[in-house]
């Protein structure tokens, strides 16, 4: 996958004045991407446009303008992307109430261990996870998670953890976008 690169970002005050153009596009190609694993897991699969959204984004909020703070960002997010044969993913774990998110983010701390996606010939294949995210006694609700599948579209996605296992199969439209970004 292609990395965002520099020449690409717009000063935030012209990305200001294309911002809901932008934003439009974004979510179409977003809607698209987002797969939900039992209700609680959305997996929204990352690509270059999402990843530069999220630069434009970032320096729009933040009011960057210093070219070093702007390369920061740029190295920072594209770390998101997966590289070649590889999908890159942000994981949400969208539980509202606070008392069960709080008890199934400690139980649940070994989940990123037990992330996969599923190909075609039913191997699985296990995600890799930033170390850097990971703490002993509590998993946040945020990871960012790479799945190399060496150039596989995947058929499904799903958690093997013993208190949480759930799988869901993508559908064409999914695969189709998936497949663009190999």
């Amino acid at each position: 996958m292609k990395n965002v690169r520099r020449e690409e970002i717009l000063d935030y005050v012209t990305y200001e004045d294309q911002r809901n153009e932008v934003r439009d596009k974004i979510m179409k190609i977003k809607e698209v991407r987002r797969i939900n694993v039992g209700g609680i897991l959305s997996f929204l699969f990352e690509n270059k446009d999402t990843v530069l959204y999220q630069i434009q984004e970032m320096m729009r909020v933040e009011r960057i303008v210093k070219e070093e703070d702007i390369l920061h960002e740029i190295k920072t997010y594209n770390e998101i992307l997966g590289k070649n044969g590889e999908f890159g993913c942000t994981l949400l774990i969208e539980i509202d109430d606070p008392v069960e998110r709080d008890s199934k983010l400690t139980k649940w701390v070994d989940l990123p261990m037990h992330l996969y996606l599923k190909l075609e010939d039913e191997t699985r294949i296990m995600a890799n996870f930033d170390e850097r995210q990971i703490s002993d006694s509590r998993l946040s609700s945020v990871q960012y998670i790479k799945f190399n599948t060496k150039g596989e579209v995947p058929v499904a996605i799903g958690s093997d953890h013993p208190l949480f296992e759930e799988e869901t199969s993508l559908t064409s439209e999914q695969k189709q976008a998936l497949s663009e970004d190999l």
